[in-house]
């Protein structure tokens, strides 16, 4: 009898272990902080090395995730001002000797793991350069191509020609040249203009990247339904909307209303798995439509307390926001940042950072609580909280520029906020 009930404790256990729910994600990325890098213009130096040597400046920083924007040979035909676009490849298994050589990224990548970082690459597959390697070695079917049989390009984009994705050839090569870096042991991509590409092409690539390499995170610069399942497609994909109406709120263009219909749209229209980058600024804002001081003002900071907080939010901070960067960097040319000294933006983006690893409520994806929101407060105010076992966090956001009195009698300032963390037993 004691045999029996031993091996009936036995299967019981095992049932429980079998039905245990596996992460939808990597288990490293439900709390995770992205760091962008601009490799150009984070030194004078502007290499591989010179960002290695601030790796301990960056894990004082807290972020976890390095985001190197493209690091791999540019092309030089056709090339816009005197460096050119990281976004013109014309070799993706080489680096760029601007930044130094595939010894130098090496190092770079093992010192990064070695400090406890995960290091991700820009990978751009919708385009290359036109003198990229391909252009001769590939079939004509290769580039889309005009009634001339010239390759053409999308936008603006002229020192680039567009990837055909009708062409089978094309998705084999594009996983060959992924497989190349992951295989060095990066830890994934985030994927340039991926809504430019047919979603059967991820969803074609991805599952086997996935499966091989289960602990590579993706991430998609695109914001489509259908790549924002990650059993599917990404893990990840930008909150580009949200993105737009912190921007509209802060000019008062938009109020608290526009973002609690985005933010119900959103619970409705994507898995409760998917995670959203969430940003106040990245390379193209702002090089393109200015810093988060020129979008937003003095809004910057309560809008990116909402990229560490709210729903299925994985937040991003870009090169120089750590220092409060009050200027848009170049982008074809040298535009250094030459002064790293830490300043009350340093630590207003730690205390961020440390709100987000320290609070299982604000974990990004299915891991994180659901949004209550707190009712009857003054109008201009968002208020909610988000609450898993034995943890809740409340935010209170100030989105107008005026002071609010609430109804404890206390007030927060125009765009102030305020954070309340609850840690009970489990």
């Amino acid at each position: 009898m004691k045999k029996i009930l031993l091996a009936a404790a036995a299967l019981l256990t095992l049932a429980c272990c079998t039905t245990k729910k596996a992460p939808v994600h990597p288990e490293w990325t439900y709390d995770s902080v992205v760091y962008e890098v601009n490799i150009r213009q984070f030194s004078p130096e502007g290499t591989f090395k010179a960002v290695e040597a601030q790796l301990p400046r960056l894990k004082d920083l807290g972020v976890d995730v390095l985001w190197l924007m493209p690091m791999y040979q540019i092309g030089e035909v056709e090339r816009k001002g005197s460096l050119g676009s990281y976004y013109a490849i014309s070799d993706y298994k080489k680096v760029n000797p601007e930044f130094g050589t595939m010894e130098d990224f090496q190092s770079l990548l093992d010192a990064a793991h070695k400090q406890g970082f995960k290091l991700i690459l820009d990978w751009v597959a919708n385009q290359t350069a036109p003198d990229h390697v391909w252009m001769s070695e590939k079939p004509a079917d290769f580039y889309e191509r005009d009634s001339l049989g010239n390759a053409i390009w999308e936008y603006d984009w002229t020192d680039t020609r567009s990837l055909n994705y009708d062409t089978p050839a094309v998705w084999e090569a594009q996983e060959d040249a992924m497989r190349f870096w992951l295989d060095k042991g990066v830890d994934g991509f985030r994927c340039d203009a991926a809504g430019e590409m047919p979603a059967a092409f991820w969803k074609g690539v991805l599952p086997g990247i996935k499966r091989d390499y289960p602990e590579a995170y993706l991430l998609a610069e695109a914001e489509k339904p259908e790549l924002s399942d990650p059993a599917e497609t990404f893990d990840a994909t930008y909150a580009w909307e949200l993105h737009h109406i912190m921007n509209d709120i802060a000019q008062g263009k938009k109020s608290v209303a526009d973002l609690k219909a985005y933010l119900a749209k959103d619970a409705a229209g994507t898995p409760a798995s998917a995670f959203r980058l969430c940003f106040t600024s990245n390379h193209d804002e702002n090089s393109w439509a200015g810093t988060e001081f020129e979008r937003m003002g003095d809004a910057a900071k309560v809008m990116a307390v909402l990229c560490f907080t709210l729903p299925k939010s994985q937040p991003l901070i870009y090169t120089g926001q750590e220092i409060g960067l009050d200027r848009r960097l170049a982008f074809f040319e040298k535009d250094p940042i030459t002064d790293w000294s830490a300043n009350d933006w340093t630590a207003f983006w730690k205390y961020l950072v440390n709100i987000k690893h320290n609070n299982p409520a604000l974990a990004a994806g299915e891991r994180g609580g659901a949004l209550e929101y707190i009712q009857d407060v003054p109008e201009g105010i968002l208020a909610f909280t988000r609450s898993v076992k034995g943890n809740s966090v409340s935010v209170e956001a100030n989105l107008t520029p005026d002071e609010i009195l609430l109804d404890d009698g206390s007030t927060l300032p125009g765009w102030g906020y305020s954070i309340h963390v609850w840690k009970g037993k489990e």
